[in-house]
């Protein structure tokens, strides 16, 4: 794969629109680590590797993670993942794949378990951000060590 254009330049206002959506996560209040897990797990599902790789070095940074990034895919196999985690994982791996099935009501019962309607859209927003995210790198050839080769500075996103 090669980079085909640095999405920043090319339409500025779309990135600043994309950063405002991270801006409302990072003040809604949704817990760091769980968004990391939703982003990697995300980034998984569509193939993104510029976002997988920049996620799971992310999540290391927040603390000794390396099991749960190696064994992410696997979250309903392994109990290193909380209940509450797994609610979400799940949630996210549903909202990527919506054309599939839905958001099932058990699903969305789990959720709300854990979260109330507010939280529930602010996971919501979450899942469609890293989403986005996603399709935009892939779209315009992103991949990890991308952003330092082609004039995006540090990150890409």
């Amino acid at each position: 794969m090669s980079l085909r254009f640095n999405y920043r330049a090319a339409n500025e206002p779309a990135y600043q629109a994309m950063r405002a959506m991270e801006a409302h996560i990072s003040q809604s209040g949704v817990d760091k680590v769980l968004y990391e897990l939703i982003k990697i797990r995300v980034s998984q599902i569509n193939g993104c590797s510029f976002c997988l790789d920049m996620h799971a070095k992310d999540l290391m940074k927040l603390g000794d993670h390396a099991d749960r990034i190696l064994l992410i895919g696997l979250w309903r196999e392994v109990p290193i993942f909380t209940d509450k985690e797994k609610a979400v994982l799940e949630l996210a791996e549903h909202v990527t794949n919506i054309s599939q099935v839905g958001v099932p009501q058990p699903v969305y019962e789990n959720v709300r378990a854990y979260f109330d309607e507010k939280e529930y859209i602010d996971l919501i927003v979450s899942i469609n951000t890293i989403n986005s995210w996603n399709r935009i790198a892939i779209a315009t050839g992103m991949f990890p060590a991308a952003s330092r080769n082609c004039g995006f500075g540090e990150r890409g996103s």
